[in-house]
């Protein structure tokens, strides 16, 4: 006898029920319990190894940094993309037709890349210090 295709989803519902009642339900003891618990000004700040906190809790970066981050992220992107390309154009080197058409199609993708590198080089995008 076949079962239903929504009874096949019951025990993925019963797991989802207990992840939210688990969940839940620490979240609310926690709660419950915080609020009989004696709060002091020492159990509030915060805990570095043993010592009293100095200075603020995070520093800033400056936004050169996240530029830097953004454009390493970028070119790491290009070698996921030249991975694949790579595979396929191995294979498409056995038809004459369009082993051009992919080979051209890199060296835009690469010079398109080369000329956002020249400019955050010209910018001095990756002097991310000053």
């Amino acid at each position: 006898m076949e079962k239903s295709q929504l009874a096949q989803y019951i025990p993925v519902l019963i797991l989802l029920a207990v992840a939210v009642g688990f969940a839940g339900g620490t979240l609310l003891i926690s709660l419950l319990l915080g609020k009989f618990a004696r709060r002091t000004k020492a159990k509030d700040t915060a805990y570095e190894c043993g010592k009293d906190p100095i200075g603020v809790g995070s520093a800033r970066f400056s936004v050169k940094f996240h530029l830097v981050a953004m454009l390493f992220i970028l070119f790491d992107i290009e070698v996921v993309f030249m991975y694949p390309w790579a595979v396929v154009y191995r294979d498409m080197l056995a038809e004459s037709a369009t082993r051009n058409l992919i080979f051209a199609s890199m060296l835009s993708f690469l010079g398109i890349l080369f000329v956002g590198y020249l400019y955050a080089v010209k910018k001095k995008a990756f002097d991310w210090k000053n």
